[in-house]
């Protein structure tokens, strides 16, 4: 834990977050601009299966920019001017968010990462891209080594759940050996790596949280992302949901195992999210109304409470 996180009251902070580890990484503050490269998934067009996973709408979990015939260059550059309007000084990370941006030719990688280089160690001071553990190959990674020389590279993985039975019945149809295995080959290649964490599946429940938590510090992941299930419009889930099979965690159950999933991460693992949310006309359920500072604050008075904080319960 940085000495330098501290809680809103001023004492030492119980769990370690993305935009103190970044002022403290680049000196500045820093924040992401979210592009959609029009990439696919091995379980959208037929290679593993069809329907994406049950959670994810039809923009893959991203903007949607892509089909709606936004060149990335233009993307790149409207995200960068909103950017700039949050003051002097501040940076942005690249983020390729839409669906598995590995999941291309080698020749496509290159041209999509090339947007990004007249703005590299300018305004842009690191790239995130999004994929899944399964669609990794060595080729790509070696490419994204060599970008890393220039600017950090981030690999972000979705792990989501650690429990091969429910990643087959969410229609993610990868393994958790998957996972751990493309962890290693990304930070054997000098990249840092963010896992990707849901709490709520069908299925998994509060011994489930834990262990994917645990899954993610033994994988020694160097950030992790984590929220509650949400139902989208447009997605299999919200088929499952109407027919009763599915039960959103309310705010004060999430809480409670987040908490449980906090003390399992280690301690120098950064939580770059703990919640998300989607726009009104998207979102299903649940409706909590509650903004995502107020979860913060409520894990932070859970692990108060408890007398607990992050990487309490690490195995070693």
């Amino acid at each position: 834990m940085s000495p330098s996180e501290r809680s809103r009251d001023g004492s030492p902070a119980r769990f370690r977050t993305l935009q103190p580890w970044l002022v403290e990484t680049f000196g500045h503050e820093v924040h992401r601009v979210a592009l959609d490269a029009g990439s696919n998934c091995p379980n959208r067009d037929g290679t593993k299966g069809r329907g994406g996973c049950v959670y994810c709408d039809v923009e893959g979990s991203g903007t949607g920019a892509f089909k709606r015939g936004e060149e990335l260059a233009l993307q790149l550059a409207d995200g960068l001017a909103r950017i700039a309007r949050r003051g002097v000084g501040v940076k942005a990370i690249a983020y390729f968010q839409s669906y598995s941006n590995t999941y291309v030719p080698l020749e496509r990688l290159d041209e999509v990462l090339r947007v990004t280089l007249p703005h590299l160690g300018k305004e842009i001071v690191a790239l995130s891209i999004a994929t899944r553990p399964d669609t990794l190959s060595d080729d790509a990674l070696a490419r994204l080594a060599e970008w890393n020389v220039r600017v950090p590279v981030w690999l972000e993985l979705g792990l989501e759940v650690a429990d091969d039975r429910l990643l087959t019945e969410i229609n993610r149809l990868h393994t958790v050996a998957e996972f751990e295995d493309a962890v290693r080959r990304a930070r054997a290649h000098g990249l840092l790596t963010v896992g990707h964490a849901i709490l709520g599946l069908p299925g998994d429940g509060r011994d489930g949280a834990r262990r994917t938590a645990a899954v993610l510090a033994r994988s020694r992941v160097d950030g992790v992302k984590v929220h509650h299930l949400m139902v989208l419009r447009r997605t299999i889930l919200e088929h499952w949901w109407r027919e009763g099979r599915v039960e959103p965690l309310t705010v004060e159950t999430y809480v409670d195992w987040l908490a449980d999933f906090v003390e399992r991460l280690t301690a120098a693992q950064v939580l770059h999210r703990i919640t998300a949310d989607a726009p009104d006309e998207q979102l299903l359920a649940p409706k909590w109304n509650v903004h995502k500072n107020t979860v913060r604050e409520r894990l932070e008075r859970e692990l108060e409470r408890r007398g607990s904080r992050q990487g309490a319960f690490a195995a070693e």
